[in-house]
């Protein structure tokens, strides 16, 4: 998208990456079927479509528009978390501008997810 820069585009990717990562080793810690797991892989999918939306990825093909529509709502599940817990801190302490890559991380992905919902409701 015109909005962001290659440079926000790339730390937004590797930080989705990043993000899949760590919710990929925490999920093994979950039985499944439990909340958390199923939490954890709707979150895993939603990050690996926004990562392949950001990255113009030939693998966006692989989802459906409904997975594309449904990764939707994991993504502003993250947004609206990591703003209630950045929320506790002061704007200047390292807590606080830890959070902030994240949101904006997400804020972009939420931007593709929804020009790609927007795109299929136009044809």
């Amino acid at each position: 998208m015109e909005n962001y820069s290659q440079e926000e585009l790339d730390a937004a990717i590797q930080l989705i990456s990043s993000t899949i990562i760590n919710c990929e080793k925490m999920q093994t810690k979950f039985l499944e079927g439990t909340s958390q797991h199923s939490l954890l892989k709707n979150r895993i999918r939603a990050l690996q479509i926004a990562k392949a939306l950001i990255a113009k990825d030939s693998s966006i093909d692989l989802y459906t528009q409904l997975d594309i529509e449904k990764s939707l709502q994991p993504i502003l599940s993250i947004i609206h978390k990591t703003k209630k817990a950045q929320m506790k801190y002061k704007e200047d302490t390292v807590q606080y501008k830890r959070m902030s890559p994240m949101i904006s991380a997400m804020c972009i992905s939420k931007a593709f997810i929804e020009a790609a919902i927007k795109k299929q409701h136009n044809k």
